[in-house]
This record gives C-alpha cells, sequence and structure tokens, in this order.
C-alpha cells in the first residue's frame, strides 16, 4: 500500500473515495495527514467530474482516533498549528464547505478530532464496529473544530453532555438509536453501501444538489422562521426558471425510478 497519508479513488459513475490512510496509526490526524485532507478535498470540490465524496478510514480498527497525540508530545508547536487552522488551510472546513455531499463510511473509532472529522460530514454510515468517543476534557484540549456546537444540535445537549463530559465511548447502535448516524451494516457491506448512495446522489443534477445541500446548510444555521424565510426567497428566484417543458422531459424518469425502488 502506497505510504501517501490519504488515498483518493475516482469513479466513472462521479463517485470519489477518499480513504485516511495511517492504519498503523489508527488513521491519526497528523500535521502531513491534515495538510494532505485539505488540499485533497479542495480539488474535489473544484473537480466538476466528481459529484459525490465517501471519506473513510484505511483497515477496520479506526475511521480515524484523532489528532496524533505522539506527534503533539513530541513536536513544540503541534497543537497550536491545528488550533491556527483557519477557514483557508482547515481540513475540517474544507469537509464542512465541499459543495458535493460528503458521506462519512466509519469503519472503526472516531475518536475527539475524529469525531469532528466525522461531523463535517453530510451524511454518517457506520459499521456495526464503530465507535465514537469525545476525549477532550481527558485531554485536557478544547475543541476546536466544532464537536461542541454540532454534537448538541444532532443528539441534544444532554446526551453531548454525557459524551463529552465523561469522554465514554458510543457504540454504534446507540449512535443510530440516539440519531448520530443514518444507519449500520456490517463492516464488510460498508463500503458498497456507502458507494451506492453515493452514486444515487451522484445521478442527479450536480448544480442543483449543491444548492440543495447549501439552502440545509444555510438554514439550519438560522432560527426556524429565519430559515423558512431563506427557503421561499431561494425556491422563489430559481423556480422562476422551471418550465414545464422541463419537468415533462423528467417526469418519467422520476416514474420509472420511483417504480425500480
Amino acid at each position: 500500500m502506497t505510504d501517501d497519508p490519504v488515498l483518493v479513488e475516482r469513479h466513472d459513475d462521479g463517485v470519489a473515495v477518499v480513504t485516511l490512510n495511517r492504519p498503523q496509526a489508527m488513521n491519526a490526524l497528523s500535521i502531513a495527514l491534515r495538510a494532505q485532507l485539505y488540499r485533497v478535498m479542495t480539488a474535489l470540490d473544484g473537480d466538476d467530474d466528481v459529484r459525490c465524496v465517501v471519506l473513510t478510514g484505511a483497515g477496520e480498527r479506526a475511521f480515524t482516533a484523532g489528532l496524533d497525540l505522539k506527534e503533539l508530545g513530541s513536536r513544540p508547536g503541534a497543537l497550536g498549528a491545528a488550533n491556527a487552522e483557519g477557514a483557508d488551510e482547515n481540513p475540517v472546513k474544507a469537509i464542512e464547505t465541499c459543495r458535493k455531499p460528503v458521506i462519512g463510511a466509519i469503519n472503526g473509532v472516531a475518536i475527539t478530532g475524529g469525531f469532528e472529522v466525522a461531523l463535517a460530514c453530510d451524511i454518517l454510515i457506520a459499521s456495526s464496529n464503530a465507535r465514537f468517543a469525545d476525549t477532550h476534557a481527558r485531554v485536557g484540549v478544547m475543541p476546536g473544530w466544532g464537536l461542541s456546537q454540532k454534537l448538541s444540535r444532532m443528539i441534544g445537549p444532554s446526551r453531548a453532555k454525557e459524551l463529552s463530559l465523561s469522554g465514554n465511548f458510543l457504540d454504534a447502535a446507540t449512535a443510530e438509536r440516539w440519531g448520530l448516524v443514518n444507519r449500520v451494516v456490517e463492516p464488510g457491506e460498508l463500503l458498497s453501501v456507502a458507494r451506492k448512495l453515493a452514486a444515487d446522489i451522484a445521478s442527479a443534477d450536480a448544480a442543483f444538489i449543491a444548492g440543495y445541500k447549501r439552502l440545509i446548510d444555510d438554514g439550519y444555521a438560522l432560527p426556524f422562521g429565519e430559515g423558512m424565510a431563506l427557503e421561499h426567497r431561494r425556491s422563489s428566484q430559481a423556480n422562476r426558471q422551471v418550465t414545464p417543458e422541463s419537468v415533462e422531459a423528467r417526469r418519467a424518469a422520476v416514474q420509472a425510478r420511483g417504480r425500480a425502488q
């Protein structure tokens, strides 16, 4: 296997599979891996041939165990470098702002910074051996990639506090029950399930998918009433461009796909 810390496979159906590739270190987020992940996600965002991304980790033990604590403990300024990563160089922000939907295929543990990488994805599918943990309190480092705000919005503040203040692991089945992941599958099925969903998304109009993703994200960051107003403004503008002929041209394909499902 190549020594590249991040691998990319582009497929003909518009799906790219990105793999965090440090299995010997549980795919820990070294400085080199973070830099490469930022470059990869930025490149995929600008690649018109890619319409959906699957993000996973090498092996079955770890999606990513978070920041490389061995590196942090031996390299002066390593933690400061991680905290200083802004919107222009932060790999988590690059995942969040990618216009292509990103499916996280969580193949093992996602711990602390690795948990934050998972939460940056649009959709999470977990293998049955996946586990999540926030050990910021145990390590004595405050989260800087969004975990303290995102997790409570996904599973509620009480459950988020239970996880973050205790540092305990959350198993895949409970993560699904709490709404953290969309579904749980057997380890051998994880990539195929994630790629199938990615191909379904990639088969729709890319510009429309990018706009719809942005509408969901932008609206979710607002109070409900403001989100509804945002939807009204954007839909009014966009739907003025839709003609009866274009709807009719797509109707048969939509109906055929629905019957097939």
